[in-house]
């Protein structure tokens, strides 16, 4: 949905997967887009191709786990220019490497800056700033893995729960002032990162229809959207059963550690 566009929106996570399908989503004349990612050359391809679909676009290439460097970057972007939608898509996900009993020490503190410690601390300071504006969308890209306690990916399914109570919270906090806070928690999508997934990935999505559905979250300002729909069955049945069966279950899905 393109109506109504902000001028300015930024957009992490840009150089590839659904991150690239947003910006090509939102990429139409009189949009800046202000795209971040880690690769550079990648990030200039997205760029090229949305500069043909007529937009404004400035590239920024960063590392998250430096998350000062992360908020210095995202308070720069809206000296610049008053960010309207700012999608907070960058992420990384990993599960348990084959052979280990649990995951890697550096795997686990890497997801954590990443998902959660830099976008929750890039979210809380653009809020700030839109609400003394009395206006503005943040969008964070959580998972439906959120819901979940998967032994083979702890990192990724805690980081990523961490990432959505944020998201409610500072939605609370800041509404009183026109700011809306939109969490999304999407299932599979067929992405580089989504594809190290274990097993099998059932209604798996393409990153444009996932692009698609978040932009129309985002222009709702709807609080939460879960999709497809199937994983807001299973989130409720992990709340609703026991735990001594959810066990059983997250167990029996795990795949072994030899």
């Amino acid at each position: 949905m393109k109506a109504q566009l902000p001028n300015r929106i930024l957009i992490t996570g840009a150089s590839s997967g659904l991150g690239a399908a947003l910006a090509l989503h939102y990429a139409a004349p009189g949009c800046t887009l202000m795209l971040w990612g880690r690769d550079r050359q990648r990030l200039e391809a997205v760029a090229t191709r949305c500069r043909s679909a007529g937009a404004g676009v400035a590239v920024r290439s960063l590392d998250l786990c430096d998350s000062a460097a992360a908020i210095a970057a995202i308070e720069q972007e809206d000296d610049a220019g008053a960010i309207g939608l700012a999608l907070l898509v960058a992420g990384m996900g990993d599960t348990r490497a084959p052979g280990d009993l649990v995951e890697d020490a550096a795997q686990v503190a890497r997801l954590g800056l990443v998902n959660f410690v830099a976008t929750s601390a890039m979210a809380a300071a653009l809020a700030g700033r839109m609400a003394r504006r009395g206006e503005g969308r943040i969008v964070l890209v959580g998972s439906a893995a959120g819901f979940h306690a998967l032994p083979f990916a702890a990192a990724y399914a805690g980081s990523k729960a961490g990432i959505a109570h944020f998201a409610q919270a500072l939605r609370l906090g800041v509404k009183q002032y026109g700011v809306h806070i939109t969490l999304v928690s999407p299932g599979f999508i067929d992405t580089p990162s989504g594809r190290k997934a274990p097993g099998p990935r059932p209604f798996v999505l393409q990153p444009s229809d996932a692009a698609a559905r978040i932009a129309r979250a985002a222009t709702r300002g709807q609080a939460h959207a879960i999709f497809p729909w199937p994983f807001i069955l299973l989130r409720w049945a992990d709340r609703l059963l026991p735990g001594v069966l959810r066990d059983r279950l997250l167990l029996a899905f795990t795949p072994p550690s030899d």
